[in-house]
């Protein structure tokens, strides 16, 4: 978790940094998994392995990490695939069974045989809840004669789910770093970042401050890549009972503000501007109610009173859909 820098892909960088730790990837297979599997893997043995098995035209919403292990004597391969779509991919177990597939053939290829066991599970972060199938037989269609005499010349197995729209990390999850990690991921999809950044001081206190700086420090600049219109100053103030953390924080913040690197921003604006800050809550709503983004020079060109404005006018009717919905 040396490198910091989110800037291209936040979702996906933020997903890969904490979960290519392998005591945080273990926790969350160990804690999401059957226990009676669990029981049987060495997770002492436990490692990332290189390469992703997403395909490049989705690796906007999808990314991948890979993990060998080994159960009850046997090579086991562990396929972590994180789904951060805004709709629910129907057609999930074909994916994975293409990646599976590439897992094998590459496995083969170097190493021959016997095949290792694969084991897929798939992370969805949201904002649709979870409602297709997890199995790949569910994506045919046949009559129950013709699925009894083709079943065994047909490939069959589910991929492992967490669902975030159904998980509440904050209660359900017991380890600390998995419920700091999976609560944020939960609530920046939900745009409730800043009942994020409430908790999170909170959390942090309530463990004793006892709790890996580096990774706090990964929560925290994901939270401000995928917010523009966070109040930096305010957030390290939350942090006033830990003044090496908040320190910081604010180290991160300024040298985003120097970097031009917040997002809804375009790089060289001039950083600290009022105007910056609307803008990027304009664009924020723009988002949440699904409407084409404003363009950074179109916003640059208006007055406070005029973004002011616009907003107020966004915000009142994404107050109305809510509402109504």
């Amino acid at each position: 978790m040396n490198d910091l820098d989110l800037t291209a892909q936040p979702h996906d960088g933020y997903f890969k940094k904490a979960f290519s730790e392998p005591g945080l990837a273990a926790a969350f297979f160990q804690a999401h998994l059957p226990a009676a599997l669990v029981a049987q893997v060495d997770w002492s043995t436990l490692r990332l392995e290189p390469g992703s098995f997403v395909r490049k035209s989705l690796r906007q919403t999808h990314s991948d990490l890979l993990f060998s292990t080994h159960i009850n004597g046997s090579s086991l391969l562990l396929y972590l695939l994180f789904e951060h779509q805004t709709s629910v991919d129907q057609i999930m177990p074909l994916r994975v069974l293409v990646s599976m597939t590439e897992i094998l053939v590459r496995h083969e290829e170097q190493h021959g045989l016997p095949l290792p066991l694969v084991l897929p599970f798939v992370l969805h972060q949201g904002p649709d809840t979870w409602t297709v199938s997890t199995q790949f037989s569910d994506l045919f269609r046949m009559p129950p004669e013709l699925a009894e005499i083709m079943r065994p010349f047909l490939p069959d197995f589910r991929h492992a789910l967490l669902d975030l729209t159904r998980f509440s990390p904050a209660t359900e999850e017991p380890e600390p770093r998995l419920r700091m990690v999976l609560q944020l991921m939960k609530l920046a999809r939900e745009k409730k970042l800043l009942e994020f950044l409430h908790w999170a001081p909170q959390e942090l206190a309530r463990l004793g401050w006892d709790f890996p700086v580096p990774l706090v420090l990964l929560c925290y600049l994901y939270a401000l890549h995928i917010d523009s219109s966070l109040d930096l100053e305010s957030i390290a103030h939350t942090l006033d009972s830990n003044p090496n953390l908040q320190e910081n924080i604010m180290s991160i913040a300024t040298r985003l503000r120097q970097e031009g690197r917040q997002e809804g921003r375009q790089e060289g604006r001039v950083e600290g501007r009022q105007e910056g800050k609307w803008a990027g809550r304009i664009q924020m709503l723009e988002q949440l109610m699904k409407r084409p983004v404003s363009l950074d020079e179109e916003l640059d060109g208006l007055s406070m009173e005029e973004l002011q404005s616009r907003f107020q006018k966004l915000e009142a009717e994404y107050n109305a859909a809510f509402k109504a919905g």
